[in-house]
């Protein structure tokens, strides 16, 4: 009897297939007949002509693939498939003996590497070895919250792959991380055990002796990776784990619970654990490999850190998605980046707006024009080197999105030619239309930035053309907000401030970006700014709260206030880190001024990542404020370099992050034009 209600259950989800496939191929009819139609009606050079404006390619691209995947995804919810551990799976089915993973590992001599590989096949059993290692080792279980401290290496992608085959839930640690924001991390996110890269542990052994007075139950292991790789991951003897469906994937799971955990800043000071769901991990991430042309056979390589979502969710996830390579370097260096897109024959990269001014400021190397890059994807390339890059490098399409590691959407931008140019968003009528029931831009309150702007009937209205406005992205269950955007692990207070209600009419329910877009009149959404308490910095997000703490903490008995904000600087992307103080005693010499920073400067170092220190420092007798008494930082964020408007502000500079001095006509002028590397 059990097996003939087995039987039947098998049969039900079998017809529930069909009838899903069915109902997909009913939906996409129409699509692919206008297109046949369009072709037929219209000559190609006429069609290649009217695409740029009407962008209908990559519509049909984009729209026929989403149908489908939306129509597989609810199959995969009923069935309860829907973790990315059974995505891995089915690729080593289907591409046993692709590459899965490059590696170009760094060796002793400078700029030489070593070219690891691993198909998925391999990938795969090295993964069942590592998780027999864990369970039996380790005691990993399922639901427990693992922390991966880690450089980017395979081992990493090894580890994560193995928590999600053992039920558990990696945790990626930023490795600059130390101090107190460190165990805050571990402590909100209910980390049970860290495993630490040996090349990534310096911070954390700074902090090793408080973290086990406050955290005594957290375990730390320093892996040992060549005898790991020796004795476990390639050895053939070793014995395999695959835990059993049900232990992994339990009748009670929910595909907008936490397939991961990655680190952001908050306003609070310290970094959040973001929950990164299955839902975005699959089918967002799968939906983004497509829009950037990822396909088997195509090898996306990223110098990010994997600890990061770009590299995580849109390299490893939105690559593995369509049986891709990811090939990974160690880290990013201007001298040895075309060498290694050259040793593992990349056809895509991965970048941020900072990484392509690099390039474009290093000596010409041999390897950039032997290179097979077809693709260069990330976020914040600007315009004043977009084409410069591509022509330099010759890369023929740039993939620019915008997204942020917590929010529930993303937007792209398969920019080729001229049109496009500097857009994170750029579809065409069909996508569009699609995107306006889920995405807009609202007006902002002029009087302070971080609040939209209301009307007199209390509602929000959205920007005009060439207007800026906050992104704000629909949540389609409001009594049920986590249903579109998860939030924060343990922090509820962050996770409702990021919610907005009642924005067009009462009951409704947004996600607030905190960044400022405007579109153009070809529908086209461009980066403005960020708003709040939070700006990037070499490729990292930096949480001005926290830097105003640790100033604050240092030095209380001298210091009253302390505001952070990040400044534009020419020839640097991003904003560098700038602090106001107001001190208890006035009327102290420069000399003193700069006696004091220097002091400052060690604690700042000892519990800042270097990246979060502020690069610029002025003095002044008190903060402004705004009429609602709020501190004004859009004027601080405006701030004139290097002496203020009048002319003859004295301010002070982080000099090749070693001590702080004044800053002189001279230095402003190395800064400028990017000979001083800050």
């Amino acid at each position: 009897m059990p097996h003939t209600n087995q039987s039947m259950s098998e049969l039900m989800k079998l017809y529930i297939l069909v009838i899903l496939r069915t109902l997909s191929r009913v939906i996409l009819f129409p699509f692919r007949l206008l297109i046949f139609l369009v072709n037929k009606a219209l000559p190609t050079d006429l069609m290649d002509k009217l695409d740029p404006n009407y962008r209908w390619r990559d519509d049909y691209h984009i729209a026929t693939y989403f149908i489908a995947s939306v129509v597989k995804y609810i199959w995969l919810i009923y069935s309860n498939r829907f973790q990315y551990w059974y995505i891995i799976e089915s690729q080593v089915k289907k591409h046993p003996n692709s590459l899965a993973i490059s590696y170009a590992k760094p060796l002793a001599k400078k700029g030489e590497f070593e070219l690891q590989e691993f198909t998925y096949a391999e990938t795969y059993k090295i993964v069942l070895r590592l998780s027999h290692y864990l369970f039996n080792v380790h005691r990993v279980k399922p639901g427990d919250n693992i922390a991966l401290d880690f450089t980017n290496k395979p081992l990493f992608i090894f580890l994560w792959f193995a928590l999600w085959n053992l039920g558990a839930t990696p945790a990626f640690l930023n490795y600059n991380t130390l101090g107190q924001p460190l165990i805050h991390c571990i402590q909100v996110s209910n980390i049970s055990q860290i495993f630490i890269d040996p090349f990534a542990a310096e911070p954390i052994k700074k902090t090793e002796d408080d973290l086990k007075k406050e955290l005594p139950h957290t375990q730390l292991h320093y892996l040992d990776e060549d005898e790991l790789f020796e004795t476990v991951l390639l050895n053939e003897d070793y014995p395999t784990l695959r835990v059993d469906d049900a232990i992994r994937s339990p009748n009670s799971a929910r595909d907008f619970e936490a397939a991961m955990l990655i680190y952001t800043s908050g306003t609070t000071g310290l970094p959040k654990p973001a929950i990164m769901s299955w839902r975005k991990a699959t089918i967002g991430c799968s939906l983004f490999g497509r829009i950037m042309r990822v396909t088997p056979g195509k090898a996306v390589f990223t110098a990010m850190p994997l600890y990061h979502s770009t590299a995580a969710l849109l390299g490893v996830c939105a690559i593995f998605a369509h049986g891709g390579c990811v090939a990974i370097s160690n880290k990013f260096s201007t001298s040895t980046f075309w060498k290694q897109v050259c040793l593992t024959n990349a056809t895509h990269i991965q970048y941020v707006g900072e990484v392509c001014r690099y390039l474009l400021n290093s000596p010409v190397s041999p390897y950039e024009k032997q290179h097979h890059v077809e693709i260069a994807y990330g976020n914040g390339l600007k315009t004043d080197i977009w084409k410069e890059f591509k022509e330099r490098f010759n890369i023929k399409i740039i993939g620019e999105f915008y997204a942020s590691t917590e929010s529930p959407f993303a937007t792209t931008s398969l920019q080729r030619g001229e049109f496009g140019i500097g857009a994170c968003r750029n579809y065409g009528p069909v996508v569009n239309a699609f995107l306006s029931i889920q995405q807009c831009l609202v007006k902002v309150n002029p009087d302070d930035e971080t609040q939209i702007y209301r009307n007199e009937k209390g509602f929000a209205e959205t920007t005009d053309v060439g207007q800026a406005g906050e992104l704000l992205m629909r949540i389609f269950i409001p009594k049920r907000p986590e249903t579109s955007f998860q939030g924060y692990l343990g922090n509820k207070k962050d996770t409702e401030s990021k919610v907005i209600r009642d924005v067009f009419r009462k009951g409704d329910a947004w996600y607030r970006s905190g960044d400022l877009l405007r579109a153009d009149e070809n529908g086209l959404w461009y980066f403005t700014d960020r708003l709040g308490d939070t700006f990037r910095w070499k490729s990292e997000n930096v949480s001005s709260a926290e830097v105003e703490n640790q100033i604050m903490s240092a030095s209380k008995d001298i210091i009253l206030e302390a505001v952070v904000v990040g400044v534009q600087l020419p020839s640097n992307e991003g904003r560098a880190g700038f602090a106001v103080i107001k001190l208890k005693k006035v009327d102290i010499s420069v000399e003193e001024k700069v006696e004091l920073l220097n002091s400052l400067l060690s604690h700042l170092k000892n519990n800042l990542p270097k990246y979060a220190l502020p690069i610029f420092i002025k003095f002044v007798e008190n903060i402004e404020l705004t009429h609602t008494h709020k501190v004004a930082k859009s004027k601080y964020r405006n701030q004139v370099l290097p002496h203020g408007e009048s002319g003859n502000e004295t301010l002070f500079w982080l000099c090749n992050y070693k001590y702080y001095k004044v800053l002189t006509d001279d230095d402003w002028e190395e800064i400028a034009k990017g000979t001083n590397k800050i």
